[in-house]
């Protein structure tokens, strides 16, 4: 009697079927993460290329060389001790910082009457709202010169910029009463039945929960602020100690216009606390700007 031995089944070996799937997974995983390296690489490159040639000599900086033969540290203190630098950085942590508060303080108001008040001519209110959205600043440009400059002589000087966020600005209203339309009217009733007057409301309840909002709000305006170039132009050109580091780089760049390697270490110099300030608070801003679309 002949046995017959089975041949013996490898437990755990994957099917064609299972690896046809495992292939395709990967191939697909590649795809995605291609065209999102190489979007990576599209915007980094450019900095890592600046970043690069700040640390060139003057000689190699007018070469065609990618990656410095010595690494000149010292590019950035040449760049700090121009005369008027730390000026400009003064100025631009003024006009950002004060700015931004202003901003932020005076349209949180206005927003959350828009967002949760019921009154005659709202909906007219957030037309114009929208409307100032849409209107270039160029276009009130010269009544706004004439003002500032003429009727309160403060042309030289950045107050002509940081005192008119002190009204309000049209796209942060309209951001912030977007995000605080997300948030449930079930809340502020029930601080109103608790004894809550508006005021008392918003300050603490609204404000809490809209922390994500005020935060996205606040680095698109420090973030204008600190790349603004055309009002210190306007306003601040005649007067170089109110200048800021947008327009002070272009007179630095003047300068300086074939040393390369220090208009880079400037450059450089300007960029990193907005991508530091961006870094840190990206998850707030991610969320704020998220969320400001989910109900209008």
């Amino acid at each position: 009697m002949t046995q017959v031995l089975d041949k013996p089944v490898q437990l755990g070996t994957p099917t064609v079927a299972e690896r046809t799937a495992r292939r395709r997974a990967l191939l697909e995983w590649i795809a995605i993460h291609s065209l999102g390296v190489a979007a990576a690489l599209f915007f980094t490159l450019p900095f890592v290329f600046v970043v690069l040639t700040s640390l060139m000599s003057d000689q190699q900086a007018l070469t065609r060389d990618l990656v410095p033969d010595t690494w000149e540290w010292g590019n950035y203190t040449k760049v700090f001790d121009t005369p008027g630098f730390l000026t400009w950085w003064k100025n631009t942590l003024i006009y950002a910082g004060l700015g931004t508060v202003l901003t932020v303080v005076s349209s949180v108001p206005v927003a959350y009457a828009l967002a949760k008040f019921r009154f005659r001519g709202r909906n007219l209110s957030l037309m114009l709202v929208i409307s100032m959205m849409m209107l270039p600043p160029q276009v009130i440009i010269i009544p706004m010169y004439l003002f500032w400059a003429k009727q309160l002589d403060l042309s030289g000087t950045l107050w002509p910029l940081i005192i008119p966020m002190a009204f309000g600005d049209a796209f942060s209203i309209f951001l912030l009463r977007q995000f605080l339309m997300t948030i449930p009217n079930e809340y502020l009733d029930a601080a109103r039945v608790d004894g809550c007057g508006e005021l008392r409301t918003l300050l603490r309840v609204v404000l809490p929960m809209a922390k994500p909002g005020i935060a996205a709000v606040a680095l698109f305006q420090f973030f204008y602020a600190w790349n603004d170039y055309f009002g210190p132009q306007i306003y601040a050109s005649e007067n170089p100690g109110a200048w800021t580091l947008s327009y002070g780089l272009e007179s630095f760049k003047g300068a300086h216009h074939t040393d390369w390697n220090l208009t880079m270490a400037a450059t450089v110099l300007v960029m990193a606390p907005v991508i530091l300030v961006f870094f840190f608070a990206q998850k707030a801003f991610v969320e704020g700007v998220t969320l400001t679309g989910v109900k209008g």
